[in-house]
């Protein structure tokens, strides 16, 4: 699996509008996108300029699909319409995965 996390920059006044904007290929890209399995972005909290970035894929051939997907294309377009002033986001392979509760529900750090 691989995980894309992050935070874009936005104006503040032009965050809500762009998150709405964003829905509907956000709904696409989890629809129709083979080997989605999460695309979140959303408004920080704490911080009215960002929009933090959470995407799930399956594997990289997903990922690199993607890329060349019009719903990729057409929210890097969105974020430019909306004032874009900066981003950082990173991807990561994962080796493991596991529940973070264990059965007698605590929290644990194991992946056993």
């Amino acid at each position: 699996m691989i995980i894309i996390a992050g935070v874009i920059s936005i104006p503040a006044d032009k965050r809500a509008a762009c998150i709405e904007a964003s829905k509907p290929l956000q709904q696409a890209t989890r629809d129709d996108e083979p080997g989605c399995l999460a695309y979140v972005f959303s408004p920080d909290p704490c911080d009215d300029t960002a929009i933090v970035v959470y995407e799930l894929w399956e594997d990289a051939p997903s990922l690199a699909a993607h890329f060349l997907h019009p719903n990729y294309t057409g929210m890097r377009a969105m974020f430019g319409q909306h004032g874009i002033t900066g981003a950082v986001t990173r991807k990561y392979r994962t080796d493991a995965d596991a529940p973070v509760y264990n059965a007698e529900r605590i929290a644990t750090v194991d992946f056993d």
